[in-house]
């Protein structure tokens, strides 16, 4: 599979990438042979960029992907997982369970920025994956989509101002990492972060997909003008661009889509028909029309859904199929390459 540079990393991840959420249980429990399965899987399809992280299933993900990447070469795969929790014995651990997840592992967390913080969930990361190298770490989604309160945000950014980011940028400046990225959920993460941060590359898990592109009006221009990188992440936006419309409630951004969202994709679905193009494979390609983007990576809880997700780029999408969803106004302009616009 091709390869891409993460901005000035160092690291080319493979174009797709395998993520780590459904191996920590977020939809259901998956058997310990089906996820070593599922993870093979991936790899014989020329899978080499894994991103995982500790919150995924309260650390199942990671021992997940290091039993299976410590099989590997350590020289052939892009590794990265994330910092912001620490993870700690409950206080009933008779009795306790990950609320979030429907798995997962019983083991309590705490969000920790600091200097200190960081350090643990580094050092407690590599212990789970059982590598004692990680090339990419990511600050896992300071927003308040994800925390809570914009209260609980600012604090945390204080931490990381203040003690953190000089754990993450001495673990780059020594050698340890090759580069830190931060996780985006929502418009105005990304600017926020470049004001503060001397960041290296950015995961963008919704504003960027076939559906939205807002991003390309300022976001993304300010981190190619800073050599940032990006990855994409939910490249079929929580559901519809997986599944379509034609289920009963199709999902967008992790809730029953808005008709008007729906509109947008049965115009798309009728693009998709006239050129033969199926909707996943123009969904997961699209990303990778701008060359800002490295790599889009998804979850796969089944090891069909693994070597789905490898061929999709193998599919044949005629320039015709963008432009004409450019000029449906369906896309962005600015999301095709010059040689299209």
């Amino acid at each position: 599979m091709n390869t891409r540079e993460l901005g000035q990393t160092g690291a080319h991840p493979s174009c797709v990438g395998m993520g780590g959420v459904t191996l920590g249980e977020i939809y259901a429990p998956v058997p310990d042979h089906v996820a070593r399965a599922t993870l093979e899987a991936a790899w014989d399809s020329g899978i080499r960029y894994f991103d995982t992280s500790p919150w995924y299933g309260h650390g199942l993900s990671e021992l997940r992907f290091g039993e299976m990447l410590r099989s590997k070469p350590r020289q052939d795969f892009v590794l990265s997982t994330k910092i912001g929790r620490t993870f700690f014995r409950p206080q009933e651990p008779e009795t306790y369970r990950p609320t979030f997840w429907k798995g997962g592992l019983p083991f309590d967390y705490r969000f920790d920025y600091t200097y200190d913080g960081i350090m643990r969930s580094y050092e407690q990361s590599m212990m789970r994956l059982g590598i004692n190298s990680i090339d990419l770490l990511l600050i896992h989604d300071l927003d308040v989509a994800e925390i809570g309160s914009q209260d609980l945000v600012d604090a945390h950014f204080r931490d990381l101002e203040k003690s953190g980011w000089r754990a993450l940028e001495m673990l780059r400046t020594y050698g340890e990492i090759k580069g830190i990225g931060a996780g985006v959920n929502i418009l105005g993460t990304i600017p926020e972060m470049l004001r503060r941060f001397d960041l290296d590359f950015f995961l963008v898990a919704m504003p960027y997909t076939l559906l939205d592109q807002e991003v390309l009006e300022a976001e993304f221009p300010a981190c190619a003008a800073r050599d940032v990188g990006i990855v994409i992440g939910s490249p079929f936006a929580s559901g519809i661009l997986a599944t379509g419309t034609t289920v009963e409630t199709p999902f967008y951004n992790y809730v029953p889509a808005e008709p008007e969202m729906v509109a947008k994709v049965r115009a798309i679905e009728g693009v998709c028909h006239e050129f033969d193009v199926p909707l996943k494979a123009a969904a997961f390609q699209f990303p990778l029309l701008n060359p800002i983007v490295a790599t889009v990576v998804s979850g796969a809880g089944s090891p069909e859904q693994a070597r789905e997700n490898a061929a999709l780029l193998d599919v044949a999408i005629p320039r015709g199929f963008w432009t004409r969803l450019r000029d449906l106004s369906l896309i962005h302009p600015d999301s095709l390459p010059e040689v299209m616009r």
